[in-house]
């Protein structure tokens, strides 16, 4: 079985989770093992309010255990080392390096999907309407258009310094099935 390992990473609005449900909804099936559980993909959100603080690098060590132990499955992780950098340098001016976790990602043939959004505040104003219908607790950390253009300028940074293999995918709608299409071309998969 070819396993697939693949961090989404990108600005919070840019369209990671509609994305990685996509990905998920063909690779599980597809590589369901059991037929009663569902273990043909494994996806992991690993944004639950610990990137930017003391937490973070621990964390992220204890995922890499997990992936470890599950490594000859299909893994979707939902952000994760780039956005501890990234939250770390806008919310406390912080460097952290991750070269060494980046290293046992590579071991374990992890790649990273960068989404990123259009730098227009018109779409971006719609994803935060959309994003509040869906979640109104959001609105407590809710910023202007300009913070997740400076967001995802940090990461489109970032890009060019990981040592792992990487996409940029360009989300100006969603849903769009032509950049699901483009992630599985770039994987090497099938898709229907």
């Amino acid at each position: 079985m070819k396993q697939h390992h693949l961090i989404f990473e990108g600005a919070e609005l840019a369209g990671k989770s509609w994305l990685m449900s996509q990905i998920y909804d063909h690779l599980e099936p597809k590589y369901n093992k059991s037929g009663y559980l569902l273990d043909g993909c494994h996806w992991f959100n690993c944004d639950v309010g610990v990137y930017g603080t003391k937490h973070g690098k621990p964390i992220i060590k204890s995922y890499l255990k997990i992936f470890t132990e599950l490594k000859n499955s299909n893994l979707l992780v939902e952000k994760f080392h780039w956005s501890d950098i990234v939250y770390n340098c806008l919310y406390n001016y912080k460097k952290i390096n991750y070269q060494n976790i980046e290293k046992q990602l590579r071991q374990l043939g992890f790649k990273i999907i960068l989404i990123t959004l259009p730098e227009n505040k018109k779409i971006i104003q719609d994803r935060i309407k959309n994003r509040l219908n869906l979640y109104p607790h959001y609105e407590r950390i809710l910023r202007e258009p300009d913070w997740y253009i400076k967001q995802q300028r940090e990461y489109l940074k970032e890009i060019k310094k990981t040592a792992l293999p990487y996409l940029i995918i360009k989300t100006k709608k969603l849903p769009d099935n032509n950049l699901v299409k483009q992630i599985f071309n770039w994987l090497g998969e099938k898709y229907n």
